[in-house]
């Protein structure tokens, strides 16, 4: 399959673009400076521009790029780019693939758990009700940019991504260095539920949103038993033979992270119904084994 890839140097890109290699699929990686490789292709999604040629026999699109959440404090500034990155992003891709002939049959967008807010201890699927709050809000609206290769009949599938255990990045990228150093513990009170999916199991779950036709729609890419943050902490110990003895404060992640604070420290228990309905085998369905795998170096 000839496949292109947005966001291809990120984190997950970058364990999914030689994934597909492996299979044998041919990777176009769109990037926003001028192509220094045969594979690359350009695009600026603040203007909307893309290079349409290069896109010449897609058949399949991922698009994963979008300014990371957890990178910035939230200003209003870097507010408005987490949206608008991903908004006009989506836009340019969607209006891209509509446009080409012949569509590529599927487009693969990234997404996120964030869509439906803080849910408590209460478990949802994929029917749950758009949620409150800023990235819930970012979600609909990400999504909803899709809609020119929707309306092309492209088949969409919406990657509703959980936190991605990884040592090369997001937010293990961050904890792991502190647990290895002893210094781990709860966040909070520890009883706000965590819904992960290991970086190996991610990249196969997009793959088979790419290959299957049956993913249409909003699909959660998490694993199938979200844990505490307490159940996340006392993990982190047994893998990595470390005490976990210091707990960090609620206060004092609202002083340090800000409004992304909620974020750490709000309760989503998502279940991913569409996937287990589907038959998708987790090589990581325990949050002991996804710490493993990130701990190992993935």
């Amino acid at each position: 399959m000839r496949v292109a890839v947005t966001g291809a140097s990120g984190l997950i890109g970058s364990a999914l673009v030689p994934a597909l290699r492996a299979r044998g699929d041919e990777v176009i990686r769109l990037v926003r400076r001028a192509p220094s490789a045969p594979d690359e292709v350009r695009w600026n999604p603040d203007t909307g521009e893309v290079d349409l040629a290069g896109l010449a026999g897609v058949e399949g699109i991922v698009h994963l790029a979008g300014a990371g959440v957890g990178d910035h404090r939230w200003t209003d500034a870097y507010k408005a780019e987490i949206l608008n990155s991903r908004v006009r992003g989506t836009d340019a891709i969607a209006r891209a693939a509509a446009a080409l002939d012949p569509k590529p049959s599927v487009l693969v967008c990234g997404s996120a758990i964030g869509y439906y807010g803080d849910t408590g201890d209460r478990a949802v699927d994929e029917s749950a009700a758009q949620g409150a709050g800023f990235l819930a809000d970012v979600v609909a609206q990400w999504e909803a940019a899709a809609l020119p290769a929707e309306a092309a009949g492209i088949r969409v599938a919406f990657a509703r991504t959980g936190l991605v255990v990884s040592s090369k990045g997001g937010a293990w990228k961050r904890i792991l260095p502190i647990f290895k150093a002893g210094l781990g513990g709860k966040l909070g009170s520890g009883a706000q539920y965590w819904s992960y999916i290991s970086l190996r199991d991610e990249v196969a779950a997009l793959i088979a949103l790419l290959d299957d036709a049956r993913f249409v729609g909003p699909v959660n890419l998490t694993a199938p038993d979200p844990v505490t943050n307490a159940e996340v902490t006392t993990a982190m110990g047994q893998v990595l033979g470390r005490p976990t003895l210091l707990p960090v404060p609620g206060f004092a992640l609202k002083i340090a992270l800000g409004e992304f604070s909620s974020d750490v420290l709000g309760s989503q228990r998502i279940i991913p119904g569409v996937l287990e309905s589907a038959g998708f085998t987790w090589s990581d369905p325990t949050i002991s084994s996804a710490i493993e795998q990130a701990a190992s170096g993935s």
